[in-house]
């Protein structure tokens, strides 16, 4: 689609916000809904090789746990760095950018044969999932129709697990037959492809097109700090900053601790995949649910129940088949209660600062997401007991519910 051709459109759908979403909108949120599927591939598939890079090169829990994190500094930078140029230069260059860096950085690890090499990569494919996911959630509230907004901003997190979980069964099998590193390179061949697919088919937001009046970086973050934005701003960045914590050592730790347990490799990665079932489960319900039920109560629900199901978790031996219900409930809850803040943020800023917000919120926040699985390896081989760590690490998840309420914004309900 032309830029001629996205304005006339935009202005189209101006005048149809009330209107169902035609079927050409909801293609450009499944394609958004795909890209997020494949970072949740890219992200999680570590944690799900983490236990055979451990034994290969000999890696403490802690050492492990800068494996994990390394990728998540790398997505701190991009949402502070790659993000913002979004608002820029368009959402459609910075998505071109992302999956340039996240293909080179999966594709690589297939040849790494060192620890720090391995570090390395992992930030550059951090680097580029941090440039895409805020924009995801921009391009998303762009397309879709004010009625349907906030699920479609919803829906779109959904891929997320939805890739964790195929990534889950899929190196379940890829691992044990060809080795953890052939994981990482069918991965970056699927990123790759949607370079192409995005490439060719995916238009520039008419929002941007539409857009008067280019600005810089430094003035549209300079805009987050202004009166009507401020106070939102800063409990935002702090409540994602805490369910980052919890929600990034889950999703790291959990095929490792199942298999540490006593699980064999291939129950212990079904472990991780049922906490991205039930995460995926709980993203779709928060979706529809914020529609009718408003962002802050369904964020507050689930956050508040995320925190006691991770404390009666803790607290007992299960059988293997109690432990795959909670994981699942555990996934459902803190998943689906953390990615209302996509939707919560792209109603706080306007479209000329919407990237912008959203990614310094996600970059503020993945601090937490760096802290939180080194923290918890580090724990881990200090003799933390199960119990005591996720004790420890359900509280952030009560910090955010509570945070949440306070955001004043007017557009936030």
């Amino acid at each position: 689609m032309g830029e001629t051709n996205a304005l006339i459109f935009f202005a189209k759908m101006k005048d149809a916000q009330d209107l169902p979403m035609s079927l050409y909108q909801w293609m450009i949120v499944a394609l958004c809904f795909l890209l997020n599927f494949n970072d949740g591939i890219d992200v999680l598939v570590v944690s799900f090789a983490g236990p055979h890079i451990q034994a290969e090169w000999a890696l403490s829990n802690a050492q492990l746990g800068y494996i994990f994190s390394a990728g998540l500094a790398g997505m701190t930078l991009g949402c502070f760095t790659l993000a913002p140029w979004g608002d820029i230069i368009g959402r459609r260059k910075a998505f071109l950018v992302s999956l340039s860096l996240i293909s080179a950085g999966m594709i690589l690890v297939y040849f790494s044969k060192a620890y720090g090499w391995m570090l390395f990569f992992r930030f550059i494919t951090g680097l580029g999932i941090g440039g895409i996911l805020p924009n995801l959630a921009t391009v998303a509230a762009e397309f879709a129709t004010k009625k349907r907004r906030d699920f479609a901003v919803g829906i779109v997190q959904g891929g997320w697990p939805l890739g964790a979980i195929v990534t889950g069964f899929s190196v379940a099998y890829i691992i044990p037959a060809w080795g953890w590193r052939a994981s990482f390179l069918v991965a970056g061949i699927f990123s790759a492809i949607l370079w192409l697919i995005v490439f060719f088919f995916l238009p520039e937001s008419p929002v941007f097109l539409a857009k008067q009046k280019r600005t810089s970086a430094i003035s549209n973050l300079n805009e987050l700090f202004t009166a009507p934005y401020r106070q939102s701003t800063f409990i935002l960045w702090t409540a994602i900053f805490f369910g980052f914590i919890t929600l990034y050592t889950l999703m790291s730790w959990i095929p490792t601790i199942a298999k540490n347990s006593g699980m064999p490799f291939q129950m212990a990665t079904y472990a991780g995949t049922f906490l991205n079932i039930g995460a995926f489960t709980g993203v779709l319900v928060m979706g529809m649910a914020i529609s009718k039920y408003g962002i802050k109560k369904v964020m507050f629900t689930y956050l508040c129940l995320a925190f006691i199901a991770m404390n009666i978790y803790g607290s007992n031996s299960w059988s293997n088949a109690q432990h795959f219900v909670f994981i699942f409930c555990i996934g459902f809850l803190v998943q689906g209660g953390f990615n209302a803040f996509y939707p919560a943020a792209t109603r706080i800023y306007p479209e000329t600062i919407r990237s912008t917000g959203v990614g310094m919120a996600m970059g503020m926040g993945r601090f937490g997401a760096i802290l939180g699985p080194a923290l918890f390896g580090i724990l881990t081989d200090q003799g933390f007991s199960t119990y005591a760590r996720f004790i420890l690490f359900s509280v952030p998840l009560l910090i955010a519910a509570f945070l949440v309420q306070r955001i004043s914004s007017k557009n936030i309900y």
